[in-house]
């Protein structure tokens, strides 16, 4: 053992000072490191970044991404998760873990759009054949299905066009046939549509959006529950060096508390100012999955038990696109932005047609991420941008 006195240089690096034990609070710690320590060679040598009852490295994890993984695998009723650097990094992690050259994907024609980007240069730069499918096809996708598909991507709904997908029978078909189901369960926060009970094989989150609240944190998660299935998910998350920051982790860890509070305000507001918007001649169709006249209604009353704060509207076609822009512009408490699930309300228009292979509708559609300001002075500032256009 050293026993001569330390230079101050070395002092400064090394400490035999060590915390009392036995400190406890409700906050998860913050364990930020890139080098993880062993006890001695040999659990150097016995170390598996695959294990996570032990640690190696800190881009495979410390006991906070650990706590933040086991916490949102138990909100969705899965076993594994893995966390990545955004929602978009999720989806590449699913689809670099089960797609290679030769393979078929699904996906369907209301994805997200990044999602469909990537899609699109898997097909163009690595040999995946990538078909789009209707997102009302349910049991019908059956027909659709190559002996070389092997994953159908879903999205229920859609985050832009709201159509609900029947996720039962697209399992239940892709499963008669040995193919994977990933689902962007984003919209519903994790909470309101129980994705393994309704047979997904994946479920991925973009944690940015409901389950951080604060739209401060990009992050994503991909959760499962086969062991088999995971052990090829980690194995690309490793192989793509995907990590997360520390603070980031806590971030989420701090908001997820409050997760179902804030959820289920956002959904409150939307529903009263979706039907409120159904009462106004400038609009031809309100995009809401709880109003009834939304594709997939009854879908969404069968499966979901909420639905936060996402949804749009079509104008009437007789506005035109330079109208409708000046209404988005003409908002005061919405701000304009993507995204969705923090306190602040966002208004988008979309030029949809050139998003989607088929859209039968008329009319510009403009996306509404109702936050957390009270209802009736949301209105009151739609109506005023309504009345202005």
């Amino acid at each position: 053992m050293m026993t001569q006195k330390k230079f101050s240089t070395t002092q400064l690096i090394h400490s035999s000072y060590q915390a009392p034990d036995g400190f406890s609070a409700f906050p998860t710690a913050i364990h930020h490191a890139s080098t993880v320590l062993f006890k001695d060679v040999a659990a150097m040598r016995a170390r598996s970044w695959q294990d996570k009852s032990a640690y190696t490295y800190g881009l495979h994890g410390t006991p906070t991404s650990f706590t933040l993984e086991a916490r949102l695998a138990e909100i969705e009723q899965g076993n594994y998760c893995l966390l990545a650097p955004s929602g978009l990094a999720a989806i590449t992690l699913v689809n670099m873990a089960l797609l290679q050259s030769g393979d078929d994907v699904l996906l369907p024609d209301n994805v997200y759009n990044p999602s469909r980007d990537q899609a699109d240069w898997l097909a163009s730069s690595f040999g995946v054949s990538v078909r789009y499918y209707d997102p009302l096809a349910g049991a019908a996708i059956a027909d659709l299905i190559q002996p070389n598909t092997r994953l159908i991507w879903t999205e229920a709904p859609g985050s832009v066009s709201m159509e609900v997908s029947d996720i039962p029978a697209i399992c239940a078909a892709a499963h008669a046939r040995g193919v994977l189901v990933a689902m962007d369960n984003t919209w519903s926060g994790g909470i309101a549509f129980a994705a393994f009970e309704h047979g997904v094989d994946i479920s991925m989150q973009a944690l940015t959006k409901y389950q951080s609240g604060g739209s401060d944190v990009l992050m994503g998660a991909v959760i499962t529950r086969d062991k088999d299935l995971n052990n090829r998910l980690q194995a690309a998350h490793m192989r793509l060096g995907f990590g997360v920051g520390m603070d980031d982790a806590y971030l989420v860890l701090r908001s997820l508390s409050t997760l179902k509070l804030r959820f289920d305000a956002h959904d409150a507001s939307a529903r009263k100012i979706a039907s409120w918007l159904k009462t106004r001649p400038e609009m031809s169709k309100v995009l809401h999955p709880a109003l009834e006249d939304c594709p997939g209604h009854a879908i969404w009353k069968r499966d979901f038990t909420g639905a936060g704060g996402l949804f749009s509207v079509l104008f009437d076609e007789r506005y035109s696109e330079a109208q409708t822009d000046q209404f988005v512009n003409t908002l005061e408490l919405f701000k304009i932005g993507f995204s969705w699930g923090g306190a602040h309300s966002l208004c988008v228009p979309y030029r949809i047609r050139q998003m989607r292979a088929t859209w039968p509708h008329q009319g510009v559609l403009v996306r509404f991420n109702i936050g957390l300001e009270d209802a009736d002075d949301l209105i009151a500032d739609i109506g005023q941008a309504l009345d202005r256009m």
